[in-house]
């Protein structure tokens, strides 16, 4: 191995044929010469009758074809190659080679013309050449991710544990829902069997995790291999049924239908797939975690790690995530994101939710134990939940289909801290309030260190900002007392023009027992 065999080179037939007709009729074949940008003449090793061709790199590019009296011209006084002004020139430093005729030949053969028999076999064999760099060449490509293709590629990610996805099976997503009486987390593999009522079987394709407090979680699935094509296209709702029970899963459905793929997997979706997964294996790279917001179904809408631009870099050692993300889903994206995260690494996750706590006033008939007290309380925050977990991002929480009885209401959104937010008046108030009282110079430097010096970015700190403006009545302004008890309000799921989701932030004692 050696500079000259590093990289394989791709020659075209035509270059092959004019080499094999060159050195038949007893003439010089690739004599290599080294290109300087400063010298434009170069004489040839052996007198030359004239020369036929000259080949070399041209801005990266091998195998560069030079035309004759347009490039360069041959000059037998002095026996040498001149390069033209304006034509094209090898790059400065690299090797050119010359093809040329001898003055003086031994060989019996001299007829090249088109259609000699010279010509012919010369032809004929320099096609078999050409044919043999072309598969040798597309054999050294077949070994790399990036130019493999078709059944080369498929063996080249399949060390990465992926597989082209084909139009032969139907896919879809399954949610599981954790039984109310079950807590701790609970695992569901890869290769659960899921069937409907009629018996057209599925199974997950990847594992999934429901952690602590989340009542549901969704997994990819794929038609069995007895169901392929159109058998596997079911409508929502009808995957019901678990080959063996989940310890811990109360029920599963599909809330939508499963559908085939209109093709194969392309090769350019299939290196995407294998190059994100190739990234995943490293854990701790931003890439990896980008990976893991993807498999959970969120979006990362931002990142700050300590070398991003300015304005939007983290403390050494942290790294703080804006993602867009349904509220039940977001324990599993944390865990899967604990999971992927470097040691020693504090990752901060944030989304655009808006809190709210309804306190609720409910007249009930005497008589009630204290654990019927109870369940009507869990029955209730149940009921105003399964209402909260049907919005999507943007949609609004309206009072009268919340509860007729709401007696207060308060909301908080998440901390989101956006770069810039601090106007001057803040920064001098804060300095006043950290300044020691009396001390002139102390004050003066810090508010000379604050206009001054480069200003840090405003990282999102993942708390609760008080926002009673959400609670909006029907005018859109802020919803008085006495419409908040008309349940006359809906909390606002848009903030700044964006769109936030609406999170129940609601326990026990938000909930008042009266009896009649």
């Amino acid at each position: 191995m050696n500079d000259k065999t590093a990289d394989l080179i791709q020659r075209p037939y035509q270059e092959v044929v004019d080499d094999i007709l060159t050195a038949i009729i007893g003439g010089v074949v690739n004599e290599e010469i080294i290109f300087d940008l400063k010298v434009i003449r170069y004489p040839l090793a052996e007198p030359a009758l004239d020369v036929r061709g000259i080949t070399g790199t041209v801005a990266g590019e091998r195998s560069h074809a030079f035309q004759k009296e347009i490039d360069f011209i041959f000059t037998g006084e002095g026996n040498a190659i001149i390069w033209q002004e304006g034509g094209a020139k090898p790059d400065d430093g690299t090797v050119f080679y010359a093809d040329y005729l001898r003055r003086e030949s031994r060989s019996p053969l001299t007829d090249i013309n088109v259609g000699s028999v010279t010509r012919t076999l010369g032809e004929a064999i320099g096609r078999e050449i050409a044919t043999v760099y072309e598969q040798i060449n597309k054999a050294y490509l077949a070994a790399f991710v990036d130019t493999a293709e078709g059944k080369s590629l498929d063996l080249v990610v399949s060390i990465l544990g992926v597989v082209r996805l084909t139009k032969d099976y139907a896919r879809g997503l399954v949610t599981f829902f954790r039984d109310p009486a079950v807590d701790g987390s609970i695992t569901i593999p890869e290769g659960v069997l899921l069937s409907t009522a009629k018996g057209v079987i599925f199974q997950t394709t990847e594992q999934r995790t429901l952690q602590r407090g989340q009542v549901r979680i969704s997994a990819p699935i794929r038609s069995g291999d007895d169901f392929k094509g159109d058998k596997g296209r079911v409508s929502s709702g009808e995957i019901t049924e678990i080959a063996l029970p989940i310890a811990g899963i109360n029920r599963v459905t599909n809330f939508d239908a499963t559908f085939l793929g209109a093709e194969d997997e392309t090769d350019v979706a299939l290196r995407s797939r294998a190059k994100a997964a190739l990234a995943a294996i490293g854990k701790g790279t931003l890439e990896a975690i980008e990976h893991a917001i993807f498999a959970e179904r969120a979006v990362l809408v931002e990142a700050r790690d300590p070398n991003g631009p300015p304005g939007k870099r983290s403390d050494p050692g942290t790294l703080s995530l804006l993602v867009e993300a349904e509220p039940e889903g977001f324990p599993a994206l944390m865990a899967r994101i604990e999971e992927t995260r470097a040691a020693g690494v504090m990752v901060s996750v944030i989304a655009r939710y808006v809190f709210f706590k309804p306190r609720v006033v409910v007249k009930i008939t005497p008589g009630l134990t204290p654990e019927g007290n109870l369940k009507v309380i869990d029955d209730i925050i149940a009921a105003i939940q399964g209402y909260i977990d049907g919005l999507g991002s943007g949609d609004p929480a309206k009072g009268d289909e919340i509860q007729k009885a709401i007696v207060d209401v308060i909301a908080w959104r998440s901390d989101v801290a956006q770069p810039g937010a601090e106007t001057i008046v803040d920064v001098v108030l804060r300095i006043l309030d950290a300044a020691p009282a009396g001390d002139r110079e102390a004050f003066k430097k810090s508010l000379s260190d604050a206009l001054f010096a480069e200003v840090p970015s405003t990282v999102p700190g993942g708390g609760r900002i008080p926002d009673r403006s959400l609670v909006q009545g029907p005018s859109g302004e802020r919803a008085t007392d006495e419409e908040i008890e008309a349940g006359k309000f809906s909390v606002a799921a848009t903030v700044a023009g964006e769109k936030w989701w609406v999170v129940l932030d609601m326990e026990r004692a938000d909930v008042l027992m009266k009896e009649i």
